[in-house]
């Protein structure tokens, strides 16, 4: 029977998947997208104001990832990724189609 992890345990991992994210952005040009990170919250910035939003819901044991007017909720799998709870997808390659599509270009992560 397998458990939840505890509050400690899962905040650490989540913390790592927005880590892993906040690394990512680092190498786009600031004017091109930004980001800000504090306290289990990470905002993607566009210059037009646009800003999508990915943070971890410690009660759920959840990341939720917000890009316009879309929603997802993952959850960490055995192996480590973030799976939506909704259909499977990954959530590093939902990040970069979002990003992407915002962007006009392909881009991975």
């Amino acid at each position: 029977m397998s458990t939840a992890p505890g509050p400690a345990d899962f905040a650490l991992t989540a913390d790592a998947c927005l880590e892993r994210v906040s690394s990512w952005l680092e190498d786009f040009d600031p004017d091109e997208v930004d980001y800000t990170a504090s306290d289990g919250v990470l905002k993607i910035e566009f210059p037009d104001g646009v800003t999508f939003v990915l943070n971890r819901q410690s009660a759920a044991q959840q990341v939720w990832f917000a890009a316009g007017a879309r929603a997802w909720h993952y959850q960490q799998e055995p192996d480590g990724s973030w799976r939506s709870t909704k259909d499977g997808e990954d959530l590093m390659q939902c990040i970069a189609e979002a990003v992407g599509a915002k962007l006009g270009r392909q881009v991975e992560l």
